[in-house]
């Protein structure tokens, strides 16, 4: 038997399909408790779950954990490819939820060989997953706060902005919080300032006359809101900022702690400035690949560091891979940028792709893929990165090359 699952928000599709092509049983199901888990014992009527695929449009949620708990295979069909195979059912292209669940039950009993199915990940390796995803979610919430909180310096105070370089930073927001208004700052001294900045350990090395004259120089708003309505909205703003930046404090201990429990952590932490929070980001994206992955190149190309060749007779294409997980991408591109600057081999394959005229963001993809096959390696022998190792096999290799060169 062949499952097709037509998953939406509120409501599923799901057709049972047999060997020949023919429906054997078809339900619409409600996005409740009752409604999934009649669906799971109504599927358990036509065979162990073992033996009923499940091909859905999706590589997780609720529906796949529930499905996989139960013991169902899942298949996940990208929606691009699940497009383009609508044809082969008809020129219209017609689309409704019945039919969708009917096409992915057919489309899993014809093609299902050559459509991977989704493994069950460690646990340890969803939680890290979640907490790196989550924390890079709230640093783009941080960003958007902290750029809204400048659209409204720059109407109401332009000189609160230009006091200090970072409105995230610790000083800063004290700072506004304290004088929200140009009314509030109007008495400030460089003498006043400067007793306020140290006792805050204020970093900046900048003076109390050099900060004051940044703030007086900035033009004056012309805005027509009372300075209470300024001074309210100023610090609802600041307290925004606050406690997005604290939640991310929050995420990164608690990503530290989660690597230092991972069984992939001790492969992958002697890497050249890899810090813990990507460490987390590497295990929890690049993880799920490496137990699925049956080759390193497969492995180097789920993980969208490699571009799509496109050849047809004279025609030849190389371009780059947009479908991919973009995450893992991210990962592993922020891991070799920052490895080139602690790590002579790293720095060389860097350098040799821009000598090559190589853009940087290609350049820092070709030496992510060079340290995916030390991944791949580590974790298939089970070894721990050693960089004293990693060299000295480098410059053995390189020696024999010119060796055979010569």
């Amino acid at each position: 038997m062949f499952i097709g699952w037509d998953w939406a928000t509120e409501t599923h599709d799901v057709t049972v399909m047999d060997n020949s092509g023919t429906r054997v049983d078809r339900w619409e199901l409600a996005h409740t408790e009752q409604g999934i888990d009649a669906t799971l014992k109504r599927l358990r009527k036509h065979g162990s779950p073992a033996d009923l695929p499940v091909a859905i449009e999706t590589t997780r949620g609720l529906v796949v954990d529930r499905l996989l708990a139960a013991g169902h295979p899942v298949v996940p069909v990208h929606p691009n490819a699940f497009h383009a195979m609508r044809p082969r059912w008809g020129a219209s292209k017609a689309k409704t939820d019945a039919g969708d669940s009917h096409k992915l039950a057919d489309y899993l009993r014809t093609d299902g060989h050559q459509l991977r199915r989704l493994v069950p990940t460690d646990p340890r390796t969803l939680e890290l997953q979640a907490l790196t995803r989550q924390r890079a979610d709230h640093i783009e919430a941080r960003i958007a706060a902290v750029n809204q909180l400048d659209a409204q310096l720059d109407q109401l105070w332009p000189g609160g902005k230009a006091i200090f370089a970072a409105r995230d930073s610790d000083i800063a927001l004290e700072f506004l919080d304290r004088y929200p208004t140009p009314q509030a700052a109007a008495k400030l001294t460089p003498a006043k300032l400067e007793a306020w900045c140290k006792r805050r350990s204020y970093s900046g090395k900048r003076s109390g006359q050099v900060l004051i004259e940044r703030m007086r120089s900035a033009p004056a708003a012309a805005s027509r809101l009372g300075e209470a309505t300024v001074a309210m909205l100023v610090r609802t703003q600041v307290q925004l900022v606050r406690g997005i930046r604290a939640t991310i404090r929050e995420l990164d201990k608690a990503i530290a702690d989660a690597v230092e429990d991972h069984p992939y952590a001790p492969l992958l932490a002697t890497m050249p400035r890899i810090g813990k929070v990507n460490l987390g980001q590497i295990i929890g994206e690049i993880g799920p690949i490496l137990e699925r992955a049956e080759s390193c190149e497969q492995f180097i190309a789920e993980a969208g560091v490699v571009p799509v060749t496109r050849a047809s007779g004279k025609s030849r294409a190389v371009t780059f891979r947009f479908a991919t997980n973009r995450r893992a991408r991210l990962a592993v591109t922020t891991f070799a940028d920052n490895s080139r600057h602690g790590s002579d081999w790293a720095a060389k394959i860097y350098t040799d792709a821009r000598a090559r005229k190589k853009r940087h963001p290609h350049a820092v993809r070709i030496l992510a893929r060079a340290w995916l096959r030390v991944i791949w390696a580590c974790w298939r022998d089970g070894t721990p990165y050693d960089p004293i190792t990693h060299q000295t096999n480098n410059k053995i290799k390189t020696t024999a090359e010119t060796a055979l060169a010569a």
